[in-house]
């Protein structure tokens, strides 16, 4: 299984400042855009590049530059979109794409309500976006659809997840690459992550 957990000193940092119930919305938000963009540093280390001749003031080289297709970027609605603006700091060219699901408050069963990606997916690099991977329900069912849409070359990026999920995804899904910001315990008897950061969605969004 391709799973990384991130080591870096700063993802720890900022992600321990997200757990803090008295962490508000707009510092909540910041925070989570920031820990996108240095996990996308991370996941996104093997995009492929292209020498092309560049003129500098000083003479001419040969330089690389990212090559094929755009980057596409699918956040899962709605908590996956305060991630977007991270990646987009680093790649603003990507193309971006939208799942949108809900989870059964009885049964926490995914369910979708939206589907809108990019043209020639099965050309792209995507990175598909969600803070928490909990019971990783909604995580299968969005690399499914992309799947069926033609995607191949799938990262799945969050922030924090719980054993059970990560089991999960990669039992469905053993081809993508997952990459974590933070390992947690367990999910309690609701199916939140413990002890996690309450419902991201909510967050950032400021509609606890």
């Amino acid at each position: 299984m391709s799973v990384s957990y991130m080591t870096h000193p700063l993802i720890k940092h900022k992600i321990t400042l997200l757990r803090k119930r008295s962490t508000g919305t707009g510092e909540f938000r910041k925070l989570i855009e920031e820990i996108a963009m240095l996990m996308g540093y991370e996941a996104l280390a093997d995009l492929p590049t292209a020498d092309i001749t560049v003129h500098t003031p000083i003479e001419e080289t040969i330089q690389p530059v990212l090559n094929g297709k755009k980057l596409a970027v699918v956040p899962i609605l709605r908590a996956g979109l305060g991630m977007v603006n991270g990646i987009l700091a680093l790649v603003p060219s990507a193309k971006i794409g939208h799942i949108g699901l809900y989870r059964d408050p009885d049964t926490h069963k995914p369910h979708e309500y939206y589907c809108k990606l990019p043209e020639s997916i099965d050309q792209r690099q995507i990175v598909v976006l969600d803070p928490m991977l909990a019971t990783g329900g909604s995580a299968v069912a969005a690399v499914d659809f992309i799947k069926k849409q033609g995607g191949t070359r799938i990262k799945f990026m969050s922030v924090i997840a719980s054993p059970e999920g990560v089991s999960a995804l990669m039992k469905a899904h053993p081809d993508i690459q997952l990459y974590v910001g933070c390992l947690d315990r367990c999910l309690n008897e609701d199916a939140y992550i413990c002890p996690g950061l309450g419902d991201a969605g909510d967050r950032i969004f400021g509609t606890v």
